[in-house]
């Protein structure tokens, strides 16, 4: 569980870490099934083999459920805790900047609360394009408009309102995480190392959020998995974790 200290932090700064979820052996392991029976397959969105694996990979979602990530997020969200979206973010060498953003700006969660555990699948650095933070800045909401031209994504926050001087490098060993909101402020430069950059990202919430399952960046048939406690409310679409990989 995380201190008293550790909480004001995340509170204050919008972020935390990174901590450590496995050993370099372990997450090499890890990796080579990722690469070999993820990357290589279909998943639940038809769109992407990228999203939401943790529904069909069950060491995937062993990986979400593991206590170094969720006895962390009942530090702060309480005892009742839903799994509703991962992501493998997969950036090869040249790889396109992520600009600046809110991620609250593309979820369709209503009202929208989120922890994200950012986990790193390679080695990630400054030169493979880590992700980049900007302490205290989930403390306001930034206007997002249409990306500038060889964005990954297809909005960004104001330039005009992010003060690019604050921000730090979030690099990480294999194995590794930080947590962050909904609001803070985060990015990541173009790939301009010869090394592939792969982070996994788990996304948790509480039950009395409620999540519009078909649209926007979800899929027909998405669902959520109750991390931990009880789901009180009932607003939302539930399923048990896959079977245990063979």
């Amino acid at each position: 569980m995380l201190s008293t200290h550790e909480v004001a932090q995340f509170h204050e700064q919008g972020y935390l870490g990174p901590y450590t979820l496995c050993s370099l052996d372990e997450m090499a392991a890890i990796r080579s099934r990722i690469e070999t029976e993820v990357l290589t397959s279909d998943g639940p969105n038809p769109k992407t083999r990228l999203q939401c694996r943790h529904l069909d990979q069950r060491f995937l979602y062993d990986l979400c459920a593991h206590p170094a990530i969720v006895d962390r997020a009942e530090s702060l969200f309480g005892p009742d805790l839903v799994l509703w979206a991962t992501y493998f973010f997969n950036k090869e060498p040249g790889g396109s900047e992520i600009p600046w953003h809110q991620d609250f700006n593309y979820w369709p969660l209503e009202p929208v609360v989120n922890l994200s555990a950012w986990l790193a699948i390679d080695p990630v650095t400054i030169e493979n394009s880590c992700v980049n933070l900007i302490p205290g800045s989930h403390k306001k909401i930034i206007k997002h408009l249409p990306s500038r031209e060889g964005m990954a994504f297809g909005e960004e926050a104001d330039p005009a309102q992010v003060d690019v001087s604050k921000a730090i490098p979030m690099e990480l060993a294999p194995g590794e995480f930080f947590l962050f909101n909904e609001r803070t402020l985060h990015q990541s430069n173009k790939n301009i190392s010869n090394l592939r950059r792969m982070g996994m990202t788990m996304r948790i919430t509480v039950p009395f959020v409620k999540i519009t399952h078909d649209v926007g960046p979800l899929f027909p048939g998405h669902a959520n998995i109750q991390l931990r406690g009880t789901d009180h409310q009932g607003f939302n679409r539930l399923t048990l974790p896959p079977e245990t990989n063979p």
